[in-house]
């Protein structure tokens, strides 16, 4: 390695925005400003996906695209278009696409790079292109959803991206009402941006779940991505998930019981692009409980916050990974409408490195809406975790689960798409005693009319405030909503809750809400950074 000092002008500014990648970073990964006069840009072009939503002949997905007002205003703004367009499968010749691999035997293998087979494998297998090429959920104008409904059992995942205007804070939610079967029930996923490392802790290669990785790349050359799972004693023997290819412009979904011969509930999954980058999604089926997305937890740090546990959830599991070196020591509470509780017999947790724990928290919020906020027991502690719960909700043979994973705080903005007149909650908290946060909240305009609504909240800090967010008026469709820090706010994370209950069985799903990532701190012209480069 050799660290080479540039110049960086007015192009790197330019560069910055459009890339999103110009924010200085100090040691420990939180963003500096640059010295000087280093201004917060938006940016300028933002790149989303969304996998396959449903296999299932009796699902209906509605997928939700909206970008936030202003976001993007000044005198250099330019009008944006935004739009995702379907994306390929892989499937074996003579197949038409619908087969997911690894869904039997040798089906779907992925070829591998390096591989004796690799020629041959690369042979049985084709891209299938999509059927309709036709722009979904196109955006034209910033602060109106734009929604549309499919229900179709081959429906393709989606790959697009947003730029000008629309680019800063564009968001896509797909929402996936599965009636009966398997896969029943209510599958919620804000649609990822693409990234070279993901972790989902609370995967399962266990008997009775299936439990989907779908890999979707958005660019015209390759990825090649591994797949490493953990379990509670240490790295699961994952020959499969080794030099996936991911053809251009094509999603590969992989089952992960095929990728290990060891079941394994508590699991970790580690995705990991080599060449190129992927968005990379979870879908989750368990026998009993139902189906969901898992969405990806924040990168490991030696602090989680889990916003949004609802109040009459009837049982919370607790999975960890410590993907470093050392051990972590963790002190576990809950932050509750009235402070921080410390559930019963979890005064600490301890995760090993490289392993998995789970912990089986019960009726943990009892009535009561809370958020799970881990740092380290001995107070300077720095080794990471990724963290992720599984909630259920309901009892006997309708019990609905639904996942919530470790998320970043909400810095300048965060936002929700596809709340309904009814069914949608908030969830803020203020992780950090003592250090309150006040947040606005804005209720865009509904897809089919409405005039936007703003309400400003407090929430003490070490506490969880959930509440029904503000509608706009004269509703009619769905609407975003978009949280915002006030100057002086203490940190928060967030959290939205939709409910929609199928025939008695409490159907639900959980996003996170972490910063859009919308803006980007650039250096002005003739300032100098140091680039470390190979």
């Amino acid at each position: 390695m050799k660290r080479t000092m540039m110049s960086l002008i007015g192009a790197t500014v330019a560069l910055a925005a459009v890339t999103g990648v110009a924010a200085v970073a100090a040691p420990d990964g939180e963003e500096q400003a640059a010295p000087g006069s280093a201004s917060r840009k938006p940016v300028q072009r933002s790149a989303l996906l969304c996998p396959t939503p449903t296999s299932s002949e009796v699902g209906e997905t509605t997928y939700t695209a909206f970008a936030p007002s202003g976001a993007a205003a000044g005198a250099d703004a330019k009008k944006g278009t935004a739009q995702l367009l379907p994306a390929g499968t892989v499937a074996e010749s003579g197949d038409t696409g619908g087969s997911k691999p690894g869904e039997k035997g040798e089906k779907g293998k992925t070829a591998k790079k390096g591989d004796a087979g690799s020629e041959a494998d690369a042979a049985r297998l084709r891209t299938v292109p999509p059927r309709d090429k036709k722009p979904v959920v196109p955006l034209k104008e910033a602060g109106k959803p734009v929604t549309t409904k499919t229900d179709s059992a081959d429906a393709p995942a989606l790959v697009g991206a947003a730029d000008g205007t629309l680019a800063p804070g564009w968001t896509v939610q797909q929402t996936t009402s599965v009636a009966a079967g398997s896969g029943r029930g209510l599958l919620g996923l804000t649609c990822a941006a693409p990234d070279t490392t993901f972790w989902f802790p609370g995967v399962s290669t266990a008997r009775g779940r299936q439990d989907y990785v779908h890999l979707t790349n958005p660019d015209s050359t390759q990825a090649v991505v591994d797949l490493e799972l953990a379990g509670k004693d240490g790295p699961l023997e994952t020959p499969g998930g080794e030099d996936i290819t991911v053809p251009p412009h094509t999603t590969v979904p992989v089952l992960l019981s095929t990728l290990t011969g060891s079941p394994t509930t508590n699991a970790a999954l580690h995705v990991v692009a080599r060449e190129g980058r992927v968005g990379a999604s979870v879908q989750a089926g368990d026998a009993k409980l139902g189906s969901d997305w898992l969405p990806a937890a924040a990168d490991p740090a030696p602090e989680a916050v889990l916003p949004g546990i609802p109040a009459d959830a009837t049982s919370v599991r607790l999975i960890a990974v410590s993907p470093g070196e050392a051990d972590a020591d963790l002190k576990v509470q809950l932050d509750t409408p009235t402070g921080p509780i410390v559930p019963a017999g979890l005064e600490t947790l301890h995760v090993k490195a490289g392993m998995t724990t789970a912990v089986d928290l019960k009726d943990l919020t009892k009535g009561e809406a809370g958020s799970l906020v881990l740092t380290p027991a001995d107070g300077a502690s720095k080794a990471p975790i990724a963290v992720a719960v599984r909630v259920t909700r309901g009892k006997g043979a309708k019990q609905e689960m639904a996942f919530i994973s470790s998320t970043r705080p909400v810095d300048k903005r965060a936002t929700a798409a596809d709340n309904r007149a009814e069914g949608s909650t908030l969830s803020l908290v203020a992780p950090e005693k003592g250090k309150d946060a006040k947040v606005k909240v804005t209720a865009s305009a509904g897809s089919g009319g409405g005039t936007p609504v703003s309400k400003t909240y407090t929430v003490k800090g070490g506490t969880t405030l959930a509440v029904e967010p503000p509608r706009p008026g004269g509703l009619k469709g769905s609407y975003a909503l978009t949280v915002e820090p006030q100057p002086g706010s203490g940190p928060v994370h967030a959290a939205r809750t939709l409910a929609q209950p199928q025939g008695g069985i409490p159907a639900f799903t959980v996003q996170p809400m972490p910063d859009d990532r919308g803006s980007v701190v650039v250096p002005t012209a003739g300032q100098k950074l140091s680039l470390l480069t190979d």
